[in-house]
């Protein structure tokens, strides 16, 4: 096998093409192609009206010795995880948190034979799903089991994105765990690969069980009240369930939990203030939102996504996150008398909306005082004004982007369709967010329509407030991924180490590989 890279294929390519394209690149006769796989693909949309793929791929060829040295070929390189030492100790560690993170550290954990018990306060996903959806019909509340508490976390009702800003070789180990899981095998060499809902939920149930078969064990809607530490060191845990020895405890919690925080910080663990972003989410017709990036060829691709970040009139980052085309807005609350925004779609992206968060940067100097957990009050408190604005039974407030620019109440709402529910309150989201947050996004709306035509389309809507896009505390760690607590491992995003599923994940992978 050689590897090719930099083939460019048209839009709507079949696999005849792709051998023909293979062939030109590497100045080979057709029939010396007998396969290839796929390595890599992304999409070039620089020049509106020359849209390409850009592909890599590993192919079969008579005599491969002969292209060795042609341009664009180099060798295979296989990857291969390399598992840690095995589990040598006599107790069994607690993993407290099922969501990427928590997975990931159990799973690896589950290979080193250490048959870890997971501990989630929320449901299991197939029981989690029925509850969401109630919630999202009727505005009935579980504070323990919803959008952000459960098995899979909070990614689970997302876009499922799973491209990230890390390094880390890991992330392949990630996405091949998933595949085996029964996650769609492009996600394999897509550039921009996501899951979505519907397949998440799937794949979440597959990794749990395969973690079981190897002797691990979950325990649901059982919620950690409190760590029991003697001289320095893990004992066990407090939960409603019952009590729990162990001297090996990883704490992935999720950016959510709120009254773990409040725990961290009774027992003097050691936790910082960190930034944040908080904002609304947008929504734009689909339709426009793939013209906008892809021209005249957007019915031959996929739903569109976009990316964008920008300075505002202040200085602060405000850029956008878990964009979701074809997708939702969703109901995401996990406290009595809160709304809270997120955006999901499924794995077709075939919804009538575009949506994603619109967020401005927040930093600890922001807060007076030095507690801690002033980022998760600050959260709390927009979140309860958002609630009330909208009438206290967890519709959102909502406004048209025209009426945001003019500060005044939205009164009806003109071609983009809020797709979020329990439903939305026409609102003006100015006397509901702090004046330099509404500034921000008022900036950045103008100036992401520089690069995306109709994201200032006056019909555009914002529905508030987008609150949880990161944990506004980082529980501190060392450089063996330690508390100063002996056995107690903060991990994934809830600890303040990640952001999103596949750094999650990976952060999980890191911490299953090292604690004893």
């Amino acid at each position: 096998m050689i590897r090719v890279n930099n083939v460019k294929l048209k839009p709507g390519y079949k696999h005849g093409d792709v051998l023909e394209a293979i062939a030109r690149q590497i100045k080979a006769p057709l029939t010396d192609v007998e396969s290839f796989s796929e390595v890599k693909l992304s999409v070039d949309a620089r020049n509106k009206k020359d849209v390409f793929y850009v592909a890599t791929f590993d192919v079969a060829v008579k005599d491969e010795r002969r292209y060795y040295s042609r341009e664009h070929v180099s060798k295979c390189e296989k990857y291969e995880y390399e598992y840690p030492n095995p589990w040598r100790e006599e107790h069994r560690p607690i993993v407290v948190g099922a969501g990427p993170a928590g997975l990931f550290a159990a799973l690896i954990l589950a290979y080193r034979g250490a048959k870890p018990l997971v501990i989630e306060r929320g449901e299991c996903v197939e029981n989690r799903m029925n509850t969401v959806q109630t919630f999202w019909k009727t505005g009935r509340l579980n504070p323990e089991s919803n959008v952000q508490f459960g098995e899979g976390g909070a990614g689970t009702f997302s876009d499922g994105k799973l491209n990230t800003g890390t390094k880390d070789t890991r992330q392949r180990k990630v996405l091949e765990e998933m595949v085996s899981a029964g996650a769609p095998k492009e996600i394999l060499y897509k550039a921009k690969p996501h899951v979505g809902t519907d397949m998440l939920c799937v794949m979440v149930a597959n990794i749990r069980k395969k973690i079981v078969e190897m002797g691990g064990e979950f325990i649901f809607n059982c919620r950690m009240d409190d760590i029991v530490i003697r001289n320095n060191s893990v004992c066990g845990i407090k939960t409603t369930q019952g009590d729990f020895e162990t001297k090996t405890l990883i704490l992935a919690i999720g950016h959510s939990a709120r009254d773990t925080f409040k725990l961290v910080q009774k027992l003097n663990i050691p936790m910082e203030r960190k930034p944040f972003s908080v904002g609304a989410r947008i929504e734009h017709k689909k339709t426009d939102i793939d013209y906008a990036q892809y021209g005249d060829f957007a019915p031959l691709m996929e739903a569109a996504d976009y990316k964008c970040n920008v300075k505002d009139r202040n200085g602060r980052g405000v850029y956008t996150f878990c964009m979701c085309p074809g997708g939702y807005v969703v109901a995401s609350a996990s406290e009595c008398e809160g709304v809270v925004t997120n955006g999901m779609s499924n794995f077709a992206r075939n919804g009538q909306n575009s949506n994603s968060a619109l967020l401005v940067s927040v930093y600890p100097e922001d807060f007076d005082g030095s507690d801690p957990l002033s980022g998760m009050y600050f959260q709390r408190k927009l979140e309860k004004g958002a609630f009330y604005q909208a009438g206290a039974d967890y519709k959102a407030p909502c406004q048209r982007v025209g009426d945001f620019f003019e500060n005044k109440r939205t009164i009806d709402f003109g071609s983009v369709k809020p797709t979020y529910t329990p439903g939305v309150i026409p609102s003006d989201l100015n006397r509901l967010l702090p004046t330099h947050i509404a500034e921000g996004l008022k900036d950045a709306i103008v100036g992401f329509s520089r690069k995306i035509k109709c994201f200032n389309n006056p019909d555009a809507i914002l529905t508030g407030v987008e609150t949880r896009s990161s944990s506004p505390v980082r529980i501190i760690r060392n450089e063996s991924f330690s508390s100063i607590i002996k056995g107690l491992y903060p991990c994934g995003e809830g600890a303040g180490y990640a952001g999103g599923i596949m750094s999650a994940a990976v952060d999980g992978i890191k911490v299953g590989e090292v604690c004893e």
